[in-house]
């Protein structure tokens, strides 16, 4: 649903997108209302994991005023200004810890004081990327845009999945006082795949086995390939078992590409799956993400969006493969927000016509809260 304006406060309607708004509207600094979420479901309502993401936008900021409804179908939110600093967190372990992370990166170079936080919950799961996934492909564009060498840090100091989580996370981002712009237009070839293959509280043959099948896949296409094989036990290992694996390409050009797969062993409904089919599934995800061939990993397309948005008031422009349907109503949310728009050309290789160039005048959004020396 398009967004409504009342008294200068942003309606919209449904749980869709509910993570990006409430980040949009924090670095806008505009009231949103977002109502009738699931008021046609069994269960009416915002979800454990989103009331997570709400506390975790209160913590990183000063005097921001959230109001709910009884039954938790519409939510009022008035942001406060973002203060960073030393922070810890329980995620909800219906999501993975890259629902919360990747919002984080969009909020952490606008902070006050340097961001340096604590997630604990779901490293990996079958949803959310991974946080091997934002370690390899996200933070090097959140590097790209930010000025000066700044020193950007993932640390995974154990893995946890589903059901019981136990997973913990620690990342620390610099302040900015502004983005730069960038013109990301060449992905260059791949020349090199790494991969992380993780088995938590099984056997440390599972991990082997799917660095082979996946190895199987690519030293077809490229013969610089290598994965390390995690074995997670005791206290690096969370309180369930599972295992998966996460592949990254890099190019000439500094891109980076991933692709992932990963099997739950306790969750109900999800059939626990072959390890050799799931080296194989993380092969094909990759060669389909290097196949898509845009300069950016898809799953980091909002990411990607924000940063152009928010940059000096310049000309950015990034070439990107399809648009994913979160980012078609991320450019609209941006427009509603920011007012920014997006020029959007679809790229013309051969019979390929999947490439699209995202061109936009940034806004020049500085961060009022960073301390001048």
């Amino acid at each position: 649903m398009p967004a409504k304006i009342k008294n200068k406060i942003l309606i919209y309607e449904g749980s869709n997108y509910l993570r990006y708004r409430l980040l949009l509207s924090t670095l806008s600094g505009k009231a949103v209302k977002i109502v009738n979420i699931r008021t046609k479901n069994d269960d009416p309502g915002l979800k454990e994991y989103e009331i997570s993401f709400i506390h975790l936008l209160d913590k990183m900021t000063n005097g921001t005023k959230i109001e709910l409804n009884e039954t938790g179908t519409s939510i009022y939110y008035n942001p406060g200004l973002l203060s960073g600093g030393e922070l810890e967190h329980d995620c909800s372990l219906q999501r993975g810890i890259g629902y919360y992370l990747e919002a984080v990166m969009i909020l952490a170079p606008f902070c006050k004081n340097s961001i340096d936080l604590k997630l604990r919950g779901v490293t990996n799961n079958t949803i959310d990327p991974s946080v091997d996934r934002i370690q390899t492909a996200g933070i090097p564009i959140l590097k790209r845009f930010l000025a000066g060498d700044n020193e950007i840090v993932l640390t995974i100091r154990k893995r946890g999945v589903a059901p019981l989580g136990g997973g913990e996370v620690q990342f620390k981002c610099p302040i900015s006082r502004n983005l730069k712009t960038i013109q990301l237009e060449d992905s260059g070839m791949v020349k090199r795949i790494r991969g992380t293959a993780c088995s938590i509280r099984v056997s440390p043959a599972i991990a082997n086995r799917i660095v082979e099948s996946a190895k199987s896949v690519l030293l077809k296409f490229l013969p610089d390939v290598y994965i390390y094989a995690d074995h997670c036990k005791r206290s690096t290992s969370g309180k369930s078992p599972g295992f998966g694996i996460t592949l990254t390409a890099e190019t000439t050009k500094e891109v980076f590409f991933s692709g992932q797969a990963f099997s739950p062993l306790m969750t109900t409904g999800s059939l626990p799956c072959v390890p050799e089919d799931l080296g194989k599934e993380a092969a094909m995800k990759l060669l389909d993400e290097i196949f898509r061939n845009g300069c950016i990993d898809s799953a980091f397309q909002s990411m990607t969006a924000a940063f152009m948005a928010l940059g000096k008031k310049d000309i950015c422009k990034v070439i990107i493969g399809p648009l994913t349907p979160a980012m078609i109503q991320f450019l609209r949310d941006l427009r509603d927000f920011f007012g920014v728009t997006f020029k959007i050309e679809q790229i013309k290789e051969g019979e390929d016509e999947t490439q699209v160039r995202l061109t936009c005048l940034g806004i020049g959004y500085t961060n009022i809260s960073k301390r001048t020396m």
